[in-house]
């Protein structure tokens, strides 16, 4: 496993494009609504992307046909958007976002609610937040990558279940690079984070089973029991005195 440290000139390259993703998010996520076609956020993410001077990291990436996954309710991650599926009151919805600006790039995702959803429904997105913020936490120079995820485990507990078929990665000069970041992992265990490096935090959470399926289509994942999901990512880079979101607007 060969993990990129990035140089300080392309630590602000990975910043300028975390800020452009979390700026996209945000113009997304304020303009979600019931009624609304998933197909349309993908549209809204092209021309925003765009009008910064960014590229959309997903669309093409190992032939995935769009800009953006969204993906609502049950759906884990990797939700192809459609002109057949609608935004409903009450829905949950993770969108997320990867922007490519000067040669790198930036990731990020949160789940919305859509108008006035259950109690229940609620809960587990606040869940899936605090787990990202968790793992977050824990990033800090000298700590290892299993300490992220007994983190994100530790405050999950009883109230749902971390999806393990996926993980956070290493990020720079590519969408995807080397760590895979565990959301389940083992405290003290795994390479020792070290100032440089970055990578994505972005907790799956479960209302049921962590068990999940994939679609007919070969990328939308889903929850095996039909539960609820939510995901909250940030990316994440290892500064000299603790992690530093690259992810949020300047």
């Amino acid at each position: 496993m060969a993990i990129t440290i990035l140089a300080p000139a392309e630590r602000e390259r990975l910043r300028k494009a975390g800020r452009a993703a979390a700026a996209t998010l945000a113009y997304v996520g304020a303009r979600l609504a019931p009624g609304m076609t998933t197909a349309a956020i993908d549209r809204l993410v092209r021309a925003h992307t765009a009008a910064q001077g960014g590229r959309p990291s997903q669309l093409g990436y190992h032939g995935f046909p769009a800009a953006v996954c969204v993906s609502p309710n049950d759906v884990v991650c990797h939700g192809v958007p459609s002109e057949h599926v609608r935004l409903a009151e009450g829905d949950i919805v993770n969108v997320d976002v990867t922007t490519e600006l000067d040669g790198y790039h930036g990731d990020t995702s949160a789940t919305f609610v859509i108008g006035a959803a259950a109690p229940h429904a609620r809960a587990l997105v606040e869940l899936a937040r605090g787990a990202r913020d968790a793992g977050v936490a824990a990033a800090e120079p000298g700590a290892r990558l299993g300490d992220i995820g007994a983190a994100i485990v530790a405050h999950v507990g009883a109230a749902g279940r971390v999806v393990e078929a996926y993980g956070g990665h290493g990020i720079g000069r590519a969408m995807h690079l080397d760590p895979h970041v565990s959301h389940v992992g083992r405290a003290g265990a795994g390479h020792r984070l070290r100032e440089g490096m970055a990578f994505t935090i972005e907790p799956m959470v479960n209302a049921g089973s962590a068990a999940v399926r994939t679609d007919a289509d070969g990328w939308t994942v889903r929850t095996a029991d039909g539960a609820l999901s939510a995901q909250f990512e940030h990316t994440v880079l290892i500064g000299p005195h603790g992690p530093e979101i690259t992810t949020v607007l300047g």
